[in-house]
């Protein structure tokens, strides 16, 4: 599994992906920033199963990784966007946009349409700054609710668009799915997972759940069962042992956990699911 993500304003987020990843595949690729290296490279006591790659290489891993996670810890721009459109042809081209934002919108167009084969699980930056036609067939998405609405507003299809605006929230998410031919995990109290012609809902978790970074464990959770499991099963599965992670963790300490804790519960959950 590889996973791009973080910025030099957000170091953690693609940290809790990377954390319970990490537990769960066989290897994970992880790249970011130089900064964010860095820090994972001081982590190696923990961090045993993986690997630091630079941005300018990740390609070659692209090639050869069962799943990619793009977005955790990426950040978003509003403007200038275009300025840079000519002088895109490689990564390396990408990396000396000195915009992170900017940045954000161009590795994740470049890499969602060189590789559109791929098992892509889109996150954060990532979701924020694409285009909804970039989505690679069977995609997984993880939007939390302003994300998906973002997502909306940039369907370019006015017909789809204004049919969108009239439906509930559950239909949206449905007809999204089967527009994009993507899987949609939307978070939320009760989390809403559609495929083209499936729809779950998972209820469960609690409000200690919300807090920054729990979403970065889920998105990490997503990827690593995507790796050997079909897109639709694997967003279930994810939501449905982050729940219950999030259950287990109120047991033991009320409300008062961080998406550290839950990386750390999940393998326990598992464990016990399995069991």
């Amino acid at each position: 599994m590889l996973i791009l993500g973080g910025s030099h304003l957000f170091h953690s987020a693609s940290l809790w992906a990377l954390k319970v990843a990490s537990r769960i595949v066989d290897l994970v690729h992880y790249s970011s920033i130089p900064e964010n290296n860095k820090i994972v490279q001081k982590l190696k006591e923990e961090f045993r199963d993986g690997i630091v790659v630079p941005r300018s290489e990740v390609e070659s891993y692209i090639e050869e990784d069962d799943c990619i996670l793009i977005g955790p810890g990426m950040v978003r721009t509003e403007s200038g966007i275009k300025n840079y459109e000519l002088g895109i042809k490689n990564i390396n081209d990408i990396e000396k946009i000195d915009n992170e934002g900017i940045q954000t919108y161009y590795l994740t167009r470049y890499l969602l349409q060189r590789y559109p084969n791929k098992r892509w699980v889109i996150d954060a930056g990532a979701l924020q700054m694409m285009e909804v036609d970039w989505i690679p067939q069977n995609a997984i998405l993880t939007p939390h609710h302003k994300e998906f609405e973002g997502l909306e507003s940039r369907i370019k299809n006015y017909e789809l668009r204004m049919k969108m605006k009239k439906l509930e929230l559950k239909e949206k998410v449905i007809l999204f799915a089967k527009e994009y031919n993507c899987i949609v995990l939307l978070k939320g109290e009760k989390d809403i997972i559609a495929s083209r012609d499936k729809l779950e809902m998972i209820e469960g978790g609690n409000a200690g759940m919300t807090k920054g970074g729990t979403g970065d464990v889920l998105a990490g959770l997503v990827a690593s069962l995507y790796c050997k499991n079909d897109a639709y099963t694997s967003a279930i599965a994810a939501s449905y042992i982050n729940k219950k992670a999030g259950e287990e963790l109120y047991k033991k300490m009320g409300y008062w956990f961080n998406a550290s804790d839950l990386a750390d519960q999940i393998p326990e959950t598992m464990k016990e699911l399995l069991l």
